[in-house]
């Protein structure tokens, strides 16, 4: 394991139970959190994207916010729904958010994850064309950005300019070098992955893929990855991928620990249907005291075939306490994990 950082689905809720009441407390608290997360010596800082949800939506002002604010820790998306996007507008984005941060932008993107409404892309103005499907948008959408963060001029100049023009076709700026080979793909099938590996993306793989052998979760989602790397191989990209997963594991070290996880409930995959027609299977979550901890995820095969774990946090506890769940994690079991 060579990196682990932390991921933020950023609710909110007006509830006297939250410490996260507001879109302005999930942002702010949000920047704070990485901010901590940096000083505790975490790898990355990833924040989900929903639209229409009380939770973290366009995700390119904060990113700029926490690049910033920050000076090391990787920062990124788990993942950005492309059927939402304009790929040129967010070209542009994602290279001002990835020049603030010096270079640090780890950008995930993908099909997106059910929605809180219904073709919510239609709002945005967006629908699939003739013959397309949802998905296959966001796979038009998704290859079109990518040829643009290569950098080549495709627009013709305008002969008299308001401002001069570099000879040549023109490029959308600002243009972030670098940014094309830090593109990760979230995939939810073992199909996705191999897709993302033709295209030179890197691969994300959620606590939840496509239920596809009925196996357990952790050895599913460990032959996704290895799909994924020799389909890698076989695309003959020169460089080396990357690959993480997601997981929710607390160490239990203090009453608060134990008074928010040590009850149990969710110590096994459970199983169920994201849609009507996919069957899902979703990963169990960790939580033990430090020496079961470490036994346990030492046989999560999926761990072991990534470089780099996310782990999920409760933002709605507040900054202080994720804090302290990343600093268990980083001081008591990600050294025997490999971690560093």
């Amino acid at each position: 394991m060579k990196k682990i950082g932390f991921l933020s689905f950023g609710h909110w809720t007006p509830s006297p139970q939250s410490q996260t009441q507001s879109a302005a407390d999930a942002l702010l608290q949000s920047i704070e959190l990485a901010v901590a997360a940096e000083e505790l010596g975490a790898d990355g800082a990833y924040f989900r994207v929903h639209h229409f949800a009380r939770q973290l939506a366009s995700p390119f002002p904060l990113l700029a916010a926490v690049g910033a604010r920050t000076r090391r820790i990787e920062i990124g998306t788990a993942v950005i729904d492309m059927r939402y996007e304009n790929p040129l507008y967010m070209a542009e984005d994602a290279g001002a958010a990835d020049l603030i941060s010096g270079g640090r932008l780890q950008l995930g993107i993908s099909r997106g994850s059910p929605e809180q409404v219904i073709d919510g892309w239609r709002h945005f103005g967006y629908a699939p064309a003739a013959g397309e499907s949802p998905s296959d948008m966001a796979r038009r959408h998704t290859q079109v950005f990518l040829d643009l963060l290569r950098g080549d001029g495709f627009a013709q100049p305008n002969p008299r300019p308001m401002f001069p023009n570099p000879p040549g076709l023109l490029r959308l700026e600002p243009h972030a070098d670098g940014l094309r080979d830090r593109i990760w793909w979230g995939a939810g099938s073992d199909a996705t992955a191999q897709w993302a590996a033709k295209m030179g993306m890197n691969l994300q793989s959620s606590t939840l893929k496509d239920d596809e052998g009925g196996q357990p979760f952790a050895l599913q989602q460990a032959r996704q990855i290895r799909a994924f790397r020799a389909a890698w191989v076989e695309a003959g990209h020169a460089r080396a991928p990357r690959v993480s997963v997601s997981r929710s594991i607390f160490a239990l070290v203090s009453d608060a620990d134990r008074a928010y996880f040590g009850r149990g409930g969710a110590e096994q995959d459970q199983i169920g249907f994201i849609d009507e027609k996919t069957r899902a299977i979703f990963g169990r979550s960790y939580a033990a005291e430090p020496d079961t901890l470490i036994a346990q995820l030492r046989a999560d095969e999926a761990i072991a075939e990534a470089d780099t774990l996310l782990l999920t946090v409760p933002n709605q506890l507040g900054v202080a306490y994720n804090a302290h769940v990343i600093e268990t994690i980083l001081k008591h079991i990600a050294p025997a994990l490999g971690w560093r």
